[in-house]
């Protein structure tokens, strides 16, 4: 079926993104009315589950790119970013005037969406969703697992073992007498709350909005952060990336800190200022500090970071799960059917700061 003989009341999706059988099957069966349009031949070959970017020695050939090109030309949908590159976002919006909606595989996929530098004619006439949610459940279980590493004390444990050090006995800190800050109330940072809440911590969420979630003992502004930095034990950070939060985590917040806090990052890097976390570290105001996510990826090998004894680096491989592409698959899904029924769809992209 060509792009003009295509049924009114269908959708027509180039798959832009790696997607199983079985997912294009599950999508299918969820909503009947999309047309998936995917030849897996034009896409990268995936490396691990969700690894959307895919193999970066593989490359389409002259024709391959063209073809490629073609499919998302003709298209209603997008599954995914093409290459996960703002500027083949930028090409297929302004070359497909057809396009109506974009589906990013990641949660914070508004920072590629600003990324390609689209007009507000173009961002008004595209929707762009994200894959929020998706990754709620085992991010907050990495964080649960930072605050409580820092409660028991990991590096010091990890550190006596290896020099096979027997020392005397100490009092651990419990998670259950701690006040936790939650940076960020949205899909990840509700999800934190309520496991972090489930294990007796006090929990303080921060919000732009009035709002009441289950769990949480008191909702804060952003940029009141500083005034209860004294009277937290440990900082989760959920928020996505965006002017308003670059750097909120700083050295004005680090020096208000209780001395020992620990801090989880698993929402963007750009969120704290990694050298005056550095400097924190070192003057102790930080106890400890597990980080999923860096201000530059992968993480510099000069950064001191690497060799902090009480620096726990991931490499922002927190959210991965094999249910990942399923979940996506779905939720995707979901929302084909709600743009095909002219439904708002789920984790729309606020295309003015592009969260």
């Amino acid at each position: 079926m060509t792009a003009r003989e295509r049924e009114p009341g269908r959708l027509r999706v180039a798959v832009a993104a790696p997607l199983s059988t079985e997912n294009r099957a599950r999508i299918r069966e969820l909503e009947p009315r999309v047309d998936l349009v995917v030849d897996h031949s034009l896409l990268p070959p995936m490396r691990w589950p969700a690894d959307f970017p895919g193999d970066p020695n593989w490359q389409r050939t002259l024709q391959q790119q063209r073809a490629f090109e073609a499919a998302l030309d003709s298209a209603d949908a997008l599954y995914g970013i093409p290459d996960v590159d703002p500027a083949a976002l930028a090409r297929v919006v302004r070359a497909n005037p057809r396009l109506r909606w974009v589906h990013t595989m990641a949660a914070g996929g508004g920072s590629q969406v600003k990324a390609a530098g689209l007009r507000a004619d173009e961002l008004d006439r595209v929707r762009f969703t994200t894959s929020a949610g998706v990754h709620g459940a085992p991010l907050a279980e990495f964080a649960v697992f930072g605050v409580l590493a820092a409660a028991k004390n990991l590096p010091r444990l990890n550190r006596q073992q290896r020099d096979h050090e027997w020392s005397g006995r100490w009092t651990m800190r419990q998670v259950s007498e701690q006040t936790v800050l939650v940076l960020g109330l949205g899909g990840i940072g509700r999800v934190v709350a309520a496991k972090l809440h489930a294990l007796g911590a006090r929990v303080i969420g921060t919000s732009r909005r009035d709002v009441s979630v289950a769990g949480v003992s008191a909702v804060v502004s952003p940029d009141r952060i500083a005034e209860v930095a004294p009277t937290v034990d440990a900082v989760v950070n959920t928020l996505p990336g965006t002017e308003a939060t670059e750097h909120l985590l700083g050295k004005r917040f680090f020096g208000a800190l209780r001395p020992g806090a620990s801090l989880v990052n698993v929402g963007r890097g750009s969120v704290v200022d990694e050298a005056a976390l550095a400097d924190a570290l070192d003057s102790g105001h930080v106890g400890f500090a597990a980080l999923d996510v860096f201000e530059t990826e992968p993480l510099p090998a000069h950064s001191p970071l690497w060799d902090h004894d009480n620096v726990l680096v991931s490499p922002h491989t927190a959210a991965l799960n094999a249910a990942e592409d399923r979940l996506i698959a779905e939720l995707f899904a979901a929302n084909a059917t709600r743009l095909l029924d002219g439904e708002r769809l789920f984790n729309q992209v606020n295309t003015v700061e592009f969260y």
